[in-house]
């Protein structure tokens, strides 16, 4: 019988001629006594440790883990249930599993694990770089920022990839982004001019082509400004890679490691090329949606209210509220138009498009692009309207609009308004005694009838006095206490009594704050609110504008 691992027979004492010896055993075997000597081993075990001029190996000879085991045994410190010792002797792997004897020597058969081992060490390796491309993709997912992204990318390639990271992507005009990662050091991006010839396999890769081996690639060939600051000795090996993008290439990786390192080899390339492509994927959304931010912002700046101040003398105010609170642009709309001087009227519109969101925006523009054209005509209010109502007849929207017409000019202290309503709630005007007016205009809504009908009225606000425009998002919001009643016309008249005296400024964003805590919570219609104001001041010297006397300001005519 051979003894197995474990077992408590001792291997010099078998039978030799009952079975085949011990010493015939496929496992290497080596006794040990108490102080660690080796007193015995099999025709394996010299093969595996062979002793000078075939003695028996010196104890110093024995592997270090080998001897410590042992030593462990022999002292009972050993945990019971602890894993078998393990170890390389050579270029193997073993594991040790004791055998011990009376004489207090113990048999130490060795379990060649490599296999094993180089399994559990690949499925180790594996892991860790699922676990690095994980983190990679939500780091670099968190973030829609293209420097941000690039910053990432490369940090995260000096510390698991290599000894340092250069992420470049693709050019604007004749400059490239350029970012340099080292590990442990923090990341440096700049933007400089280079040549991408100048690094073998860098042109290829900005343009999408795929990765030059690193074998192919000599350190020596590689331009000072890839290599970052502080780089520790010269470049030993060198990768240069791709990052894929949305259709187009989203730039190129090149990571280095200095000479003192072993070379990049096949697995970790292949590794290399796919954090690439991760990181390629992340930057191209971060790219595309920074494109696509810049293209909205522009289009948007035409479509957001304009910021209102001071126009020849009259005081200006606006708030803009939309229908959504995550939306920057709605049905609701108004604008300002100064006339070519003081002595010009100031054209001022504010109107509301049937529906919400950026359909409602779109026919917004319009209107107001189409208004814009119109400024020469702008003192003909019904002119105006008919040509506006022609134009949105002939569109392919199907929405219509209501709007107030305003003419403004300042005449001393005073400010005279003339006023049109097409379907829109008529103005009101705070009178600086207290008192709430109603702008006798009305007419057809634009954009839903052949013709449009509409009356003019004028006013004469006196110093101190606001004629306010509003949509019906403030009078039609639905709130309170039980969440159901208009806030209504009689509760913003109300509000503007209580406004006598006050500038524009503060007026609408009182109306705007009362309307948004009636509201609470619940869903609204878009909100514009806009205030034409005569200062309490007189006119300033030099403004070419004449005095009036201290009567009475007209009222509607």
């Amino acid at each position: 019988m051979i003894p197995s691992p474990g077992s408590s027979t001792d291997p010099r004492c078998a039978d030799v001629s009952a079975a085949p010896s011990w010493s015939d055993a496929p496992y290497p075997v080596l006794v040990l006594d108490a102080n660690g000597a080796v007193v015995d081993r099999n025709r394996a075990a010299r093969l595996l440790l062979p002793g000078p001029s075939g003695e028996s190996p010196a104890r110093d000879a024995l592997p270090s883990w080998l001897s410590d085991a042992h030593r462990c045994h022999t002292d009972g410190t050993c945990a019971a249930s602890a894993d078998p010792p393990s170890g390389r002797i050579g270029d193997r792997f073993y594991e040790a599993r004791p055998t011990p004897a009376a004489d207090g020597s113990v048999a130490w058969w060795l379990v060649d694990g490599t296999g094993r081992h180089l399994a559990e060490a690949s499925l180790h390796r594996a892991r860790e770089r699922a676990d690095t491309l994980a983190v990679l993709f939500s780091t670099l997912l968190s973030s829609l920022n293209v420097p941000r992204c690039a910053e990432v990318a490369a940090q995260m390639a000096a510390e698991h990839l290599a000894d340092a990271a250069v992420l470049v992507t693709p050019p604007v005009g004749r400059r490239y982004a350029v970012t340099h990662a080292r590990r442990g050091e923090p990341v440096v991006q700049e933007t400089r001019q280079i040549d991408p010839h100048g690094v073998p396999g860098l042109a290829e890769a900005l343009r999408g082509f795929p990765p030059v081996p690193a074998r192919w690639i000599n350190p020596d060939d590689i331009p000072d400004w890839v290599i970052p600051a502080g780089f520790s000795g010269p470049v030993g090996s060198v990768i240069v890679t791709p990052l894929p993008g949305h259709g187009v290439p989203a730039g190129a990786l090149i990571l280095l490691r200095s000479g003192t390192e072993q070379a990049f080899t096949p697995d970790e390339e292949a590794f290399a090329r796919l954090f690439a492509a991760r990181a390629g994927t992340a930057l191209s959304a971060a790219r595309l949606y920074s494109e696509q931010t810049a293209i909205t912002a522009t289009l948007m700046r035409e479509l957001l209210p304009p910021t209102l101040t001071s126009v020849h003398g009259v005081e200006y105010a606006g708030r803009y509220r939309t229908a959504m609170d995550h939306e920057r642009v709605g049905g609701d709309f108004y604008d300002v138009h100064p006339g070519a001087d003081a002595s010009r009227e100031t054209f001022v519109v504010l109107g509301d498009v049937a529906g919400k969101g950026l359909e409602a925006a779109v026919l917004t523009g319009k209107i107001r692009n189409t208004l814009h054209a119109l400024l020469p005509l702008a003192s003909d209010h019904q002119q105006v309207l008919r040509l506006l109502n022609g134009a949105l007849l002939t569109s392919h929207h199907t929405r219509f609009a209501t709007l107030v017409l305003v003419s403004v000019k300042r005449d001393g202290s005073h400010v005279r308004l003339r006023l049109t309503s097409a379907g829109h709630m008529p103005p009101l005007v705070v009178r600086a005694d207290g008192g709430v007016e109603e702008v006798d205009t009305h007419g057809t809504l634009v954009g839903a009838l052949p013709t449009v009908t509409v009356r003019t009225a004028e006013t004469v606000l006196a110093p101190g006095e606001t004629c306010l425009l509003y949509t019906d998002g403030i009078t039609e919001a639905r709130g309170g206490p039980l969440g159901d009643e208009l806030f209504g016309e009689r509760r913003l008249r109300q509000a503007l009594v209580e406004c006598a005296g006050m500038p524009g400024e503060a007026i609408v964003e009182r109306v705007q704050m009362l309307a948004a805590q009636w509201l609470g919570s619940g869903r609204h219609d878009d909100m514009a609110v806009l205030a034409i104001g005569a200062p309490r001041t007189g006119p300033s010297a030099g403004a070419g504008e004449h005095a009036v006397d201290g009567g009475q300001p007209g009222r509607n005519t």
